[in-house]
């Protein structure tokens, strides 16, 4: 589907570039002002916008209209609607920051995030989806888009520790035909980051109509599935920044890995020597 430029999915960044050359000088100061400092527009107020950019409030105004928005909050809801769902929005204030202190920050976010995903597990949560990661005889992981790095490194920790973990579907294939042949019993492991395809919701219902035992790992807009999957875990995203950052889902992996591993330890040990001995004889890997 092809969008107009003042569509309500349209970025605000878009539409502004598309009238850009009918805007008068008043005008392109604000447009100017707003695309430098896309990220912060939600916390802006319109007599902000209009004492940093040197125009009158009315101008201001008679832009966002001009824009197809009925009022500032109307753009300050689109602005926290598109960084919700993913859209990268930076400011070009990121790049004026001192070194360290970007650091700092970066840290402190990546932290945050970090205690919000270990916050959201309970010991009996997190013991149900290890046990299901184990006993299950065999494990799906599905993960389009970003969520794809994830689903990769997820099954290829789960594989060091236990047989039968595939990642679907295969590059180039459609999926039905896996599906169809995943044994009872087996757990659909789907990574579900934000700006995920449309198939994804399709995905999520047709899984439930088959009674599918689905453990959904995502940032918080995959909640309005939670009543569709047997469990999910939750990450959070956020940077300082536009980039989504997946440090904690990629932590969450490995936490999840372990645990299944300790559940397993004499089995697991065992099929990681034998790997080892298998990459030494077909010369795998560097030392």
């Amino acid at each position: 589907m092809i969008m107009s430029e003042t569509s309500p999915q349209t970025h605000i960044g878009r539409r502004l570039q598309h009238h850009f050359p009918d805007l008068g000088p008043q005008e392109r100061r604000v447009a100017d002002f707003i695309l430098a400092h896309l990220e912060d527009l939600a916390v802006y107020s319109a007599t902000d916008l209009s004492r940093l950019s040197g125009v009158s409030k009315a101008t201001v105004t008679r832009l966002f209209r001009r824009l197809g928005y009925d009022d500032f909050k109307a753009v300050k809801a689109h602005a926290r609607q598109l960084r919700h769902y993913g859209v990268p929005l930076a400011s070009r204030s990121d790049a004026l920051d001192d070194g360290v202190e970007r650091f700092r920050r970066h840290a402190e976010r990546e932290q945050e995030n970090l205690r919000q995903c270990l916050d959201g597990l309970t010991p009996v949560l997190f013991d149900e989806v290890v046990r299901a990661l184990d006993k299950a005889p065999a494990v799906a992981v599905i993960g389009y888009r970003n969520s794809y790095p994830v689903a990769l490194h997820l099954r290829q920790q789960l594989l060091q520790a236990r047989a039968n973990v595939r990642l679907l579907p295969a590059p180039n294939q459609s999926l039905a035909e896996e599906l169809v042949e995943l044994e009872p019993g087996a757990l659909v492991v789907l990574i579900g980051f934000r700006r995920r395809p449309r198939l994804f919701e399709t995905l999520v219902e047709a899984l439930a109509a088959r009674e599918q035992r689905v453990l959904l790992i995502g940032d918080p807009t995959t909640a309005k599935y939670a009543d569709r999957v047997t469990w999910r875990l939750e990450c959070a995203l956020e940077t300082i920044s536009a980039f989504d950052s997946y440090a904690s889902a990629m932590s969450l992996v490995s936490l999840l890995a372990n645990a299944m591993l300790h559940r397993r330890l004499a089995q697991g040990r065992s099929r990681i020597g034998e790997v080892a001995e298998l990459y030494e004889a077909l010369d795998e890997l560097a030392p």
